[in-house]
């Protein structure tokens, strides 16, 4: 049985570097709005993390091939402002 979609309100881009920023960065890489839409479309509970830094270790595409991240911050300053935010 699915669940009801969740759907935005309204989205933003971002404008500094965060945490959050650095794991929206690599779930819209993958193909995905946020955490939120991945464990939708995936019908996950977890996602794989780095216990390091909390950041995204491991998605899975809409294609189902997987996309593997480092510990360390992959958004680059230049990369920022391409980052949706999106509020719910």
């Amino acid at each position: 049985m699915a669940s009801a979609e969740i759907k935005p309100k309204s989205t933003s881009r971002a404008k500094t570097w965060s945490e959050e920023v650095e794991n929206l960065y690599r779930f819209q890489q993958a193909g995905y709005r946020d955490e939120i839409e991945y464990k939708q479309v995936k019908q996950v509970a977890m996602v794989d993390r780095w216990p390091e830094t909390g950041f995204v270790k491991k998605l899975q595409r809409r294609d189902n091939t997987f996309y593997y991240y480092d510990k360390e911050r992959e958004c680059e300053d230049k990369e920022v402002h391409k980052v949706k935010m999106y509020a719910y």
